[in-house]
């Protein structure tokens, strides 16, 4: 292997990761209250997300590609694509509560004024523990979007909050 494939394969994975961290960053910008209630529902029942996700994006996912590799036709592939498109979208956007969860475990001085940067800091660490191999690709990110995809339907199911303010006491 000559370094061109090394340095090939090096900016696939990487470019792969900031793609990741920057959904996750867009999720919470973009539904800043449906991502803090993912985040909350991996604190209160992470086994219930996955377990809704797996049963769900599951059958889904072998669906589809039963169907795309028996129709020949390429409005039916495309209508199946686009129709695997809004749960991986989901899956996205339930695993951005995960990387806020994990960034708030990770605290810094500037998360009142920068509440993205919890999300920053844990994507970053989700990210890289997605790079161990064989591990990190065939079970912790199969596992984060499928526990991503229930968590998002759990907090679609259950309503949009109010985000709660922090107390004076989390402040300090």
């Amino acid at each position: 292997m000559i370094m061109a494939d090394v340095l090939t394969w090096f900016l696939i994975v990487i470019g792969s990761l900031m793609v990741l961290i920057a959904h996750w960053l867009g999720a919470f910008a973009l539904f800043p209250g449906l991502v803090e209630a993912c985040g909350e529902r991996y604190a209160r029942r992470p086994v219930a997300a996955t377990l809704l996700g797996v049963v769900i994006l599951l059958p889904l996912l072998l669906g589809g590609i039963t169907l795309a590799k028996t129709g020949h036709h390429p409005a039916i592939n495309m209508a199946l694509i686009a129709g695997l498109v809004i749960p991986m979208m989901l899956a996205m956007l339930g695993s951005a509560g995960l990387a806020l969860r994990i960034g708030a475990g990770l605290r810094s001085s500037s998360d009142l004024d920068q509440p993205w940067r919890r999300v920053l800091r844990g994507g970053t660490v989700l990210s890289l523990v997605f790079v161990l191999p064989m591990l990190g690709w065939f079970v912790l990110l199969p596992w984060a979007l499928a526990s991503g995809f229930g968590a998002a339907l759990l907090s679609l199911r259950g309503g949009r909050r109010a985000p709660a303010t922090l107390s004076t006491e989390q402040r300090v």
